[in-house]
């Protein structure tokens, strides 16, 4: 049985007419991971390509992995590790009191809930939560008291839940709403457990910050589309949904946070207009692309050149912290144990013990590695490289840090 399908048709229009934008090769799925001390065994790989539809602007991946793959119930990623995940909830948890009060007897829906770190924050300040979350990491959040569903969410799913606990004033989708297969379906279960008058609340990686700066790190396999905000007005239309405010986010190195409500029931803010105008004169998506496909290819080869210069002089590479998006840089630029000794990541991740996906990288606690005083940090969190570098600082590191996009380089 195939694991995966092919795109042939836009997800959001059904339109026939999708151009190859850039291709990455064929990736093991970023969070798959096989425990340290394993032999090497059989580990898929599916192709990484971004296609284009020119009919509705829609940016996405052009194949689709089976999400059971994708998101097994060991799955590793939790977002309460996290400090910049957890300020941008706060910031989302009080920005709605200015759409919705909160009140006990008002209920949020989060999608792919995770460990509860967002719906903690809005229980905190009184309101009635309830998450939906297929792995095993929902029995985190139902340990801290954060009510979460395990399975995927659809049409069944949402059935159970209206019956049980009634509908939902809001229903949220921080960094998922990309990754759901069968996008139009999905739309149609929000619209079923939402009110009338509720709001749907979706954060996404934003295609304007992966074009300027140069963010193809971030294109993998479970996340399915790339969204502007004007791909994303014409996706929700069709449901009778309108988009009522906009706002950008710093979340996954650039991320918009985007506010929608059945039509007519809400003010449209100016924030959607300014932010439809700034992409329009951004000229045409095709053009910006193609060159994002030129630039891609330029810095995986200086990349490479520079990896090397260090290597021949006989000097340590470790990468600091295993994101998702490492797994993407690791394996465009063809990077194994023979180049990078280790990856530090913080301690309590669930990824410590375990291969980077693709290759022999053991993952191993930040405190451990950096004891063993390598001489260059290949950051792979690098859109928070100004973060990160003095904490690394302060807990001894004293080589140099590689920066790897967007313009390689040592620091």
């Amino acid at each position: 049985m195939n694991s995966s399908i092919s795109i042939q048709q836009c997800q959001s229009c059904g339109s026939n007419e999708l151009a190859s934008a850039l291709f990455l090769g064929f990736l093991p799925p970023v969070n798959t991971m096989q425990k340290i001390g394993e032999r090497p065994r059989e580990e898929a790989a599916y192709p990484t390509e971004l296609l284009y539809c020119s009919r509705c602007d829609l940016v996405q991946l052009g194949c689709m992995v089976d999400q059971r793959v994708l998101f097994p119930p060991e799955y590793p990623y939790t977002s309460g590790t996290t400090k910049l995940l957890h300020d941008n909830f706060e910031r989302l948890a009080a920005e709605l009191d200015d759409f919705v009060p909160p009140d006990r007897r008002r209920l949020i829906v989060d999608i792919g809930s995770n460990d509860g770190t967002l719906l903690a924050k809005h229980q905190a300040r009184g309101w009635r939560v309830l998450g939906v979350e297929p792995t095993d990491v929902a029995d985190i959040a139902n340990a801290r008291d954060i009510p979460t569903e395990k399975g995927f969410f659809a049409e069944a799913v949402v059935r159970r839940l209206v019956e049980r606990e009634g509908k939902a004033n809001v229903v949220t989708a921080t960094n998922c709403f990309a990754h759901m297969p069968d996008i139009h379906n999905v739309i149609g279960a929000i619209l079923s457990i939402l009110t009338e008058d509720g709001l749907f609340i979706s954060e996404s990686h934003y295609l304007v910050s992966l074009i300027d700066e140069l963010q193809f790190d971030t294109i993998y396999h479970e996340h399915l589309r790339y969204y502007s905000v004007t791909s994303l007005t014409k996706l929700l239309a069709p449901h009778g949904l309108e988009v009522i405010h906009v706002s950008r986010i710093p979340t996954h190195g650039g991320s918009i946070r985007v506010y929608a409500a059945r039509q007519g029931r809400h003010v449209v803010r100016p924030s959607v207009q300014e932010v439809l105008e700034a992409e329009r004169r951004r000229g045409s998506w095709r053009a910006q692309l193609t060159q994002l496909r030129h630039r891609t290819i330029e810095a995986k080869l200086r990349m490479q050149r520079l990896i090397a210069e260090i290597k021949g002089a006989h000097r340590r590479i470790v990468a600091v912290g295993a994101p998702s998006r490492g797994s993407t840089l690791i394996g465009y630029l063809g990077l194994d144990d023979g180049i990078i000794d280790a990856v530090a990541e913080v301690k309590g991740s669930r990824k410590i013990g375990f291969y980077l996906p693709g290759t022999l990288i053991p993952v191993r606690e930040e405190k451990t590695v950096l004891a063993e005083h390598p001489s260059v940090a290949l950051l792979l969190s690098w859109h928070i490289a100004d973060e990160l570098m003095p904490k690394l600082r302060a807990q001894g590191f004293d080589g140099q840090f590689l920066v790897p996009l967007p313009e390689p380089r040592l620091v």
